[in-house]
């Protein structure tokens, strides 16, 4: 259940207006959480739904026309990003294994992404010079998406292992009516 919660909370955090500046999204650590904590077959229900946000942002917030081949990109690094976790986290989730998820996630996006924009769109020559730009302009969306999945993956896998620590720590009242 958790899962899903976090999957709406992801496709909200793209969907919902908020000020250019923030460019917060909890799309990756969703995503991650999702792979680790779910099946292989249920993970066909958070890309039908992250295929029909990305329609909605591009017909109706966007206003361009949709073309499903621009799409297809993200679509396979959605379902990279939900098998890295469930390969990376399903097993165990320590702190180096997340940690190594929030980097993982946002890079691959950063690196096939925008390889896709230099290869396939006209915005930048293509040369190395203008691969180099490419990855150079998106470098503060790199940084907004490592804090984004920094912080939801941190709380998606971090609060669950404080609550259970706190549930088998004896607090200070039962162990003084214990002596």
């Amino acid at each position: 259940m958790a899962a899903y919660l976090l999957l709406v909370v992801a496709i909200l955090s793209r969907v919902v207006p908020h000020p250019g500046w923030l460019n917060f999204t909890a799309l990756t650590g969703a995503l991650l959480y999702f792979g680790a904590r779910r099946n292989w077959r249920e993970m066909l229900a958070p890309l039908a739904a992250l295929v029909a946000t990305d329609y909605f942002l591009t017909v109706y917030s966007y206003h361009y026309p949709f073309r499903w081949e621009a799409y297809l990109t993200t679509w396979t690094w959605y379902a990279a990003v939900m098998v890295l976790g469930s390969v990376l986290l399903r097993s165990r989730a320590t702190f180096l294994r997340v940690a190594s998820g929030v980097i993982l996630g946002p890079t691959m996006f950063f690196v096939v992404s925008n390889y896709a924009v230099w290869a396939g769109g006209s915005m930048y020559p293509r040369t190395l010079a203008g691969l180099g730009t490419c990855f150079v302009a998106a470098i503060p969306f790199y940084r907004n998406d490592l804090i984004s999945t920094a912080v939801v993956a941190g709380l998606a896998f971090g609060v669950p292992v404080l609550v259970r620590r706190m549930q088998a720590r004896p607090t200070q009242a039962a162990l003084a009516g214990k002596n």
